[in-house]
């Protein structure tokens, strides 16, 4: 026998650098349709280069975050339901950037498995891709790993990073004072945060992914998939046009926990509850779990995904702004003397 015959190769140990090269080939439109101003090289390189001045930032600060999707996932890779996997993982990450006051410039993402499917690889990453469109970043790198005995059969984990900018000295959240106005930015579902308590209630209610929705039209996973929204556009015009002192990017930890990260020493938040309707798939997770109204306040988003403190002087213009920008707002309380936040009301 040869060497060779008596060897192994890095395919038979279970990698396949082609189908790797493959999934670099097929995502590379999708990819170049993110490109924006900054962007020096495209995908395949050891490194991706970004110039901010180009992008037109004078003196600019960079901002960087990182997130993944979670157990989410798990729900997708049941069902098969990838498409959207994409936008929630890059929504993780801008949407905390733009807390900063940053404007996201571009997104590189880690995509792990122990056997590469390129057909499913495409999948997420053209909704990554998606999202990097939507939130006006540009994807300008990442990593697949193959590697065997890792994950189980059809699993995958995704992890993102992005990077901002400002000027400096533009940094949020600053200015932030007693009175001014919280307005609240509605979600689009669960987004990504909870679902281990969400499986864990679907489990409980005798529910699988198939099941139609207890809260809606199609399946309780279709349901349950609807991907993060994306608020970087909306939030950085109003960010832009004056007046607004914080943003809280409302994740795990729910209003309960975000809010005050971003509200100085001594001041915490006032919100009435009836200012807004907690929407279906939240009715039915808390009755169909039992979960009481706190749990629910601090584990999910309950249908405020962005919290903007804003001068009072400003929050009628800043509301219809963000109107204008497609968001539905409500005014939910305000800043005032004290630490964390205060309710009143109860969820409906």
């Amino acid at each position: 026998m040869t060497e060779r015959e008596n060897g192994l190769s890095y395919a038979e140990a279970g990698v396949d650098i082609d189908a790797g090269n493959a999934l670099v080939e097929r995502i590379k439109p999708a990819a170049a349709a993110t490109r924006r101003p900054g962007v020096m090289e495209g995908l395949g390189g050891f490194g991706a280069l970004f110039d901010p001045r180009a992008a037109g930032f004078q003196d600019p600060v960079l901002v960087a975050a990182t997130d993944g999707v979670g157990t989410k996932l798990r729900i997708g890779i049941d069902t098969g339901e990838l498409d959207g996997l994409g936008i929630d993982l890059v929504a993780m990450c801008v949407n905390d950037l733009v807390c900063q006051g940053a404007e996201p410039l571009f997104f590189l993402d880690y995509f792990a498995t122990g056997k590469l499917s390129v057909d499913e690889a495409t999948r997420v990453i053209n909704g990554i891709a998606e999202g990097c469109r939507l939130s006006g970043c540009a994807l300008i790198g990442g990593e697949t790993a193959e590697m065997p005995g890792m994950y189980g059969k059809g699993d995958f984990d995704l992890a993102g990073f992005a990077v901002g900018a400002m000027e400096r000295g533009t940094a949020l959240p600053a200015g932030v004072a007693e009175g001014d106005v919280l307005l609240g930015l509605a979600s689009d579902g669960v987004h990504s945060n909870g679902f281990s308590l969400v499986r864990k209630v679907a489990e409980h209610a005798g529910l699988g992914w198939d099941s139609p929705a207890p809260f809606g039209q199609g399946s309780l996973g279709e349901a349950l998939l609807v991907p993060t929204r994306l608020y970087v556009r909306p939030v950085l015009a109003a960010i832009r046009a004056g007046g607004v002192h914080a943003a809280a990017h409302i994740t795990g930890g729910g209003i309960t926990e975000n809010l005050p990260r971003v509200l100085p020493k001594g001041l915490g938040a006032e919100i009435d509850l009836t200012r807004f309707a907690l929407p279906p798939v939240f009715a039915w997770l808390a009755e169909a779990g039992g979960i009481a109204e706190a749990e629910m306040l601090k584990t999910f988003n309950s249908g405020i995904g962005m919290i903007l403190a804003v001068a009072a002087d400003r929050a009628d213009a800043l509301q219809a702004l963000l109107a204008d920008e497609g968001e539905t707002v409500h005014r939910l309380g305000h800043v005032a003397a004290g630490e964390g936040v205060r309710y009143s009301g109860s969820l409906r």
